[in-house]
C-alpha cells in the first residue's frame, strides 16, 4: 500500500483500507501507522532524540497514571514514622502513635490504621487500613523519595509527569505512546484534572502521542460512533455514501483546496477518512460502554447498542461508577488497554466533591482531594490514600486475570506500570500532640509505582525520623543519600520510562537502572 507525499491514502487505498476495517482485519494497525509515519518527515524524526518506536510486531507496555491531587503524603502512608522513632521531636512532628504505624514482614514499607468519628468538620466516620494493600502488593511496589520544584497545584503536577521539562518537556504519556501506540486507535487516553491533563511542550512529536482529554468517562464511549445510538438512523452502507460524498464535495471546495496542505486540515482529514472509520469497526461503542441495557432507565437496545462482555465485572469491581468519577475513570482504563485502544491512561479525583452511594459513606470524594488537609491533615490523608489505593488494588486484580499473551503465559498486569503522581509533599510539623492538625505544602516527598517490572519491595531513598524529612538516593545503584535534599525529578522520569522499556537515547537523562527488576 503506497501513500501520497502528503500522507494521505488514494482513494482507491482508502476504500481498501475502508473494507479492512469492516473484516476486522489484523492490518488495520500497520495502515494506521503507516500513515502516521508519512505525516513525519525525516528531519523531524531525527529531531526526536534517537526514539525508535516500537512497531506492532513488538510487544507493547502500558502505563496508568493516577493523579494524586492535593498532596498525597508519603509519611502517611508507606514512610510513616512512629512517635517512639523521633524520640523528643514526636509530638511536633506529624508522627503516629506506635500501634498505628503497622509493620510488614519481610518489608521497608509502613502500613497506617486511622480510625475517626469525622473527617475534618464532615460529620462521616473515617477507618482506614493500608496493610491489607501493603501485604498484597509489596513485591510489586516501589518507593522513590523525591524533592520537587514547586508546591502550585497545577505546575507541581504537570513537573511530576515530565520530571520538570526533563527531556524535551515530553510527558511520561506521550513517551510511552511515541515509542508503543503508533499502531493504536486512540494511544494516549486522559481523564485527568489541571495539570495532569495538559500536553508536554514539546511540539515534534506526532499528534497521536498527545492526550485525548475526557471529561466523562462513563458517557465518552457513546461518541465513538458517527451514527450508532441514532434513532432512525440510515443504513451503514447510507451512512459510508454520505461520508465519501461529504469527503469529495470538501476536497475540491475553495477552502479545501487553499488549505490542502495545511498540517491541521490534513490531521483532520485522517482522523475522518481513516480514525474515525477505524473506531466504528472494533465497535468501541460497545466494548468500552460499562453502562447495561436497563429498560426503561437506560434502554440500550431500543438504540441499537448493548454494554461491554466486562461489563458486569467491572460494575462489580467499581459499583459507583456513574456517581464516583475515578470508579468511571478506572473501568475505562482497564478496558481501554484490555481492548488495545491504548497504551497509556491518565485517571485520578479532581477537587470537586462527589457524593457517595451509601450512607454511611455519602462523601466519596471531599472538597480539593488530598488537599483537604488544609482543613485536618490526618483523616484527609487516611480518607484519600485508601480511595486512591482501593481503585489501584482492584484495576491490578482486573489486570492479572486479563490475559495478554496466551503463548507466554504473560497477563496485562506484566506488562502494566501504575504511577501515583502526587503533586508535592505535606508540611511536617504539628502543635504539640495535636490529633486534629492542618499542613500545608512542601517540596519534600515520595512517589509510589507499581509493577512487575520494577524492582519491587523496595525504598529508593530513606526518611530521617528526627525531621520526618525523606532523603535521596543514586538513581543509578540504588543506594541511599542521607545528605541528598535537592531535587531529583528527572530521576523519578527516567525510572519510570527506563521500566518501561522506553528507548531514551539523546535524551541526557540520567541512569535509573535502580528502578528496574533485575
Amino acid at each position: 500500500m503506497s501513500l501520497r507525499n502528503n500522507g494521505r491514502l488514494s482513494r482507491r487505498e482508502m476504500l481498501k483500507a475502508l473494507s479492512l476495517c469492516a473484516a476486522g482485519s489484523a492490518t488495520l494497525g500497520p495502515l494506521l501507522t503507516g500513515c502516521r509515519d508519512a505525516l513525519s518527515t525525516p528531519a523531524a524524526l531525527e529531531q526526536l532524540g534517537g526514539v525508535r518506536r516500537a512497531r506492532l510486531d513488538g510487544k507493547p507496555r502500558f502505563l496508568i497514571v493516577v493523579g494524586a491531587a492535593g498532596g498525597a503524603s508519603i509519611v502517611d502512608s508507606m514512610l510513616a514514622v512512629r512517635a517512639s522513632e523521633a524520640g523528643a521531636n514526636a509530638s511536633k512532628l506529624n508522627t503516629f502513635p506506635d500501634e498505628q504505624v503497622q509493620g510488614v514482614d519481610g518489608s521497608p514499607f509502613r502500613a497506617v490504621k486511622v480510625s475517626s468519628p469525622r473527617l475534618g468538620n464532615i460529620p462521616m466516620a473515617v477507618n482506614t487500613d493500608q496493610l491489607p494493600f501493603v501485604r498484597k502488593h509489596k513485591d510489586s511496589m516501589l518507593v522513590a523519595t523525591t524533592v520537587g520544584t514547586s508546591v502550585n497545584h497545577v505546575i507541581a503536577q504537570k513537573r511530576s509527569l515530565t520530571g520538570n521539562a526533563a527531556w524535551r518537556g515530553r510527558t511520561l504519556q506521550e513517551c510511552v505512546a511515541l515509542q508503543y501506540g503508533a499502531g493504536f486507535p486512540i494511544p494516549n487516553v486522559n481523564m485527568a484534572m489541571g495539570g495532569y491533563s495538559e500536553r508536554g511542550t514539546d511540539g515534534t512529536l506526532p499528534a497521536y502521542c498527545y492526550g485525548e482529554v475526557v471529561t466523562n468517562a462513563s458517557l465518552w464511549p457513546l461518541g465513538l460512533d458517527g451514527s450508532k445510538g441514532i434513532k432512525d438512523a440510515p443504513a451503514r452502507d447510507v451512512m459510508e455514501m454520505a461520508r465519501r460524498t461529504r469527503n469529495t464535495l470538501d476536497s475540491q471546495s475553495v477552502f479545501g483546496r487553499t488549505f490542502e496542505n495545511a498540517a491541521a486540515l490534513r490531521r483532520w482529514n485522517e482522523q475522518r477518512r481513516v480514525g474515525q472509520p477505524a473506531l466504528e469497526a472494533q465497535d468501541l461503542i460497545s466494548r468500552l460502554n460499562v453502562l447495561p441495557n436497563q429498560p426503561p432507565a437506560l434502554p440500550l437496545s431500543e438504540y441499537g447498542l448493548s454494554s461491554s462482555p466486562d461489563g458486569e465485572r467491572l460494575r462489580t469491581a467499581f459499583p459507583d461508577y456513574m456517581t464516583d468519577p475515578v470508579q468511571g475513570q478506572a473501568a475505562l482504563a482497564f478496558l481501554l488497554l484490555k481492548y488495545r485502544v491504548s497504551v497509556t491512561v491518565t485517571l485520578g479525583p479532581s477537587f470537586n466533591v462527589a457524593v457517595g452511594s451509601s450512607a454511611s459513606q455519602y462523601i466519596a470524594n471531599p472538597p480539593l482531594a488530598f488537599d483537604f488537609s488544609h482543613t485536618e491533615h490526618r483523616t484527609g490523608q487516611a480518607f484519600m490514600w485508601a480511595r486512591v489505593l482501593g481503585v489501584v488494588d482492584k484495576l491490578v486484580d482486573l489486570l492479572k486475570a486479563e490475559p495478554f499473551d496466551e503463548t507466554t503465559g504473560e497477563s496485562m498486569w506484566d506488562r502494566t506500570l501504575i504511577y501515583v503522581a502526587t503533586e508535592f509533599g505535606r508540611t511536617r510539623t504539628r502543635p504539640g500532640d495535636a490529633v486534629e492538625f492542618s499542613s500545608g505544602h512542601d517540596l519534600n516527598n515520595g512517589f509510589l509505582m507499581l509493577s512487575p517490572m520494577l524492582k519491587g519491595n523496595t525504598v529508593l531513598g530513606g526518611i530521617d525520623p528526627s525531621t520526618a524529612l525523606t532523603y535521596g538516593f543514586d538513581p543509578r545503584t540504588g543506594e541511599p543519600q542521607r545528605g541528598k535534599v535537592d531535587t531529583n525529578e528527572p530521576d523519578i522520569f527516567s525510572g519510570i520510562l527506563t521500566a518501561m522499556g522506553v528507548d531514551t537515547s539523546g535524551s541526557g537523562l540520567p541512569d535509573a537502572s535502580a528502578f528496574v527488576r533485575s
